[in-house]
């Protein structure tokens, strides 16, 4: 598929499983899940058939930078009300320039696009970085945050996806887009 860019900058790429631009992305993934948890994460990768992130109830997307992925992540139906965020990654090289922040909300306005109106989660309770990066991004953890994560297990969170119309303005153009945002209801 073509990237999508604006000029000089990264580019949104959304790929299958199968696409050679994913590899870099579930071999990192892997090797940081089998250091953080002490046993072959590499099988969990591929415990979710590739056609779950495929159009029309899922995307996977990835960041470019040069033409190489430096961030990206996935999301598949829940139900049907509810996509589902997976493998959210940056590259170990491009860490702490808010590149997972990028791709969560980039994820979220294709859910909203797709229909969906809550996105849910989970991450590992050794996994403190993305822990953060959704609370940061305004996901409810369905779980004590007080508690001592390992004797949690996986990290529940959920966010409520709500349209909202919000102008982004470029060097010469105004684009209108759909984001996600918090509920008007709440």
């Amino acid at each position: 598929m073509t990237p999508t860019a604006g000029p000089g900058g990264p580019a949104w790429l959304r790929v299958r499983v199968s696409d050679p631009l994913v590899r870099p992305m579930l071999r990192e993934l892997g090797d940081e899940y089998s250091a953080r948890y002490g046993k072959d994460a590499h099988g969990e990768l591929a415990r979710y058939p590739a056609e779950e992130f495929d159009p029309p109830h899922g995307v996977l997307l990835l960041l470019l930078e040069h033409g190489e992925p430096v961030a990206g992540g996935a999301f598949r139906r829940y139900d049907a009300a509810t996509a589902e965020l997976k493998r959210i990654w940056t590259h170990s090289a491009h860490r702490r320039r808010g590149l997972a922040m990028r791709v969560v909300r980039e994820l979220e306005h294709i859910a909203v696009a797709r229909g969906y109106r809550e996105v849910y989660l989970t991450t590992g309770p050794r996994q403190p970085e993305a822990r953060g990066l959704y609370l940061a991004a305004g996901y409810t953890a369905l779980f004590d945050t007080d508690a001592d994560p390992e004797t949690i297990g996986p990290l529940p969170f959920v966010k409520a996806l709500t349209p909202r119309r919000v102008e982004l303005t470029g060097h010469h153009a105004v684009t209108t887009r759909t984001v996600p945002g918090p509920r008007d209801d709440a």
